[in-house]
């Protein structure tokens, strides 16, 4: 039963990552300045640019958590890899919240006065939210593992 809750949570994370990667694709096409442009000058805009960099560290954050999944599946939960799995969602959500924070500065900053960046700052401030609570059950999860397996090195140089 354990084996088959890690595959269909590894699947979860493949379907974000599908999901994702097709926001990324489609949205830029329907947005409305782009209505009027070739598909070139779309995806050079340096705002969509910034969001396809900015989206490495959410997919590498994927990757990892379907990583530590696996190490779940195969009974290797309490390993150094695992513990640096955490580490590197850990560190993918803290990067992504600062990205985050900064795109919707430089909107807020840099907007144009008849455009009303409210929506765009909301989404900002929820996905910055739901980073730092990732990053924060990260570093938890983190630190509880890594206790978990220092006592189990302790236990198996004792025996």
């Amino acid at each position: 039963m354990k084996r088959i809750s890690t595959i269909f949570l590894q699947a979860v994370i493949v379907l974000i990552g599908i999901v994702a990667l097709a926001i990324l694709i489609r949205v830029p096409l329907t947005e409305g300045r782009a209505t009027n442009l070739d598909l070139f000058s779309i995806y050079s805009d340096p705002f969509i640019l910034y969001g396809y960099a900015a989206s490495i560290a959410f997919f590498v954050a994927l990757y990892k958590a379907f990583k530590l999944l696996g190490y779940i599946g195969q009974n290797k939960v309490f390993s150094s890899n695992s513990v640096k799995a955490l580490k590197s969602i850990k560190h993918c959500a803290i990067v992504l919240s600062i990205l985050i924070v900064a795109a919707g500065l430089y909107i807020r900053i840099f907007h144009s006065r008849e455009d009303d960046p409210a929506g765009f700052l909301a989404i900002c401030i929820v996905t910055t939210f739901a980073s730092i609570v990732v990053a924060t059950a990260a570093a938890i999860f983190e630190k509880l593992l890594q206790n978990a397996v220092d006592m189990k090195s302790e236990n198996d140089l004792t025996v």
